[in-house]
């Protein structure tokens, strides 16, 4: 996936069991999906705290943020309650999701840490990969979302 793609419409079970559609989120605003590779890890950890450090950013701009990995839901539940996020972590445990955003590893393999900014046009807006800067995705993230905005 590349900017200016139409990003893959998905609609998962959230943390709490309930279900969340990627479109309908951008009826509200920006979305910030971000792939993880496994809830609980020290890297996960770090990259998905520091979403939730820059809530106030976010907001400013109505961005949606949103964690997705391959964990159960109950895992992701774990997660949250764990770390207090104030925005959804989606399951996608059979990875299909992930196969739609190029971010899926062949085999067992963990998914990419990968997060794609995606505009109300279903538009991706911007795509950033790291494996090792966890403050990364977040920040540049919040960079696009304000030139979406202003």
């Amino acid at each position: 996936m590349k900017v200016g793609d139409i990003a893959p419409d998905f609609t998962l079970p959230r943390e709490d069991g309930t279900m969340l559609c990627l479109y309908d989120q951008l009826s509200r605003g920006p979305v910030v999906l971000f792939f993880y590779p496994k809830a609980m890890t020290s890297g996960c950890t770090a990259e998905s705290c520091h979403f939730r450090d820059l809530s106030k950013e976010f907001a400013k701009h109505g961005a949606i943020r949103i964690g997705i990995s391959a964990d159960r839901v109950e895992k992701q539940r774990q997660f949250s309650e764990k770390h207090d996020f104030d925005y959804p972590l989606v399951s996608d445990s059979n990875r299909q999701v992930a196969q739609a955003y190029e971010v899926k590893r062949p085999g067992p393999l963990f998914n990419r840490r990968v997060t794609f900014v995606i505009g109300t046009d279903q538009k991706i807006a911007g795509v950033i990969s790291s494996e090792l800067n966890m403050d990364k995705h977040a920040d540049e993230a919040l960079k696009i979302v304000a030139s979406l905005t202003s």
